[in-house]
């Protein structure tokens, strides 16, 4: 039988979602209680992975095991040995052909930005900038980028070879008031390091180191240059992943 759980996750110590050598990935960690439970491998599915040090809010995984107690006995189980920077928010049986990532129809991140300083309980969860931004500027950006187009420019090397670079961002927003802003992306897929890439162009912008123009021009010439920075994976969230 197949299931389908939710999970969120602080990923400051965990070297992303996808299992690693080093087994200290969000994956390996949640591999490692379902095989407590069943006394084998279970192996799980992700909606898609989180780079080392991204969090989540809602990541969506599935695995397929035989269970007769129920699905609340099963997600105590499962929650029971998890640390606590990974908590298990759902879980319940699955359609025979759902998976994580191939039924997923699109994906919401929010990135966390902070102007000035951030206190120390915000700042492991935000990209402080030490200085104000100009937020009309990268409001006025972002807008710009919404649609379909080649986002090549903003995926950094890593990513799946062969994978289309043709997205459908659906939404591109840049809220928030005073010092904590976030930006809200929602697309029907994503690239590498396409989120925060695209956070670093604007906060680019915001900074006065780019200028919207320069950004469109960057999206049109579909070629990844030094122009373009990665924002720090830490004021990074999978805030959502949606399905039919």
């Amino acid at each position: 039988m197949r299931w389908r759980a939710t999970c969120a996750y602080v990923g400051t110590d965990f070297e992303g979602w996808q299992a690693q050598a080093s087994k200290r990935s969000v994956q390996d960690i949640i591999e490692r209680q379902l095989a407590e439970i069943f006394g084998r491998l279970v192996r799980i599915h992700g909606s898609g992975r989180t780079d080392s040090g991204v969090h989540a809010r809602a990541q969506v995984f599935h695995f397929d095991a035989d269970w007769r107690h129920g699905a609340d006995k099963l997600e105590r189980a499962l929650a029971a040995g998890l640390p606590a920077a990974i908590q298990v928010t759902a879980l319940r049986r699955a359609r025979p052909d759902f998976h994580a990532r191939f039924s997923a129809k699109g994906k919401r991140y929010v990135y966390f930005l902070h102007q000035g300083r951030a206190d120390p309980f915000a700042d492991p969860l935000c990209w402080s900038l030490g200085r104000p931004l100009d937020v009309t500027a990268m409001r006025a950006t972002a807008a710009r980028l919404v649609g379909r187009h080649d986002f090549r420019a903003f995926c950094a090397s890593g990513g799946e070879e062969r994978e289309d670079t043709v997205k459908t961002l659906r939404r591109l927003d840049v809220l928030g008031r005073g010092q904590k802003l976030r930006v809200i992306a929602e697309a029907d897929g994503f690239l590498y390091k396409m989120v925060r890439s695209l956070v670093g162009a604007l906060v680019g912008v915001g900074l006065g180191k780019l200028t919207p123009e320069q950004v469109v021009e960057l999206l049109d010439g579909r070629r990844r240059t030094h122009l373009v920075p990665t924002a720090p994976a830490k004021g990074l969230f999978l805030w959502r992943v949606e399905y039919k």
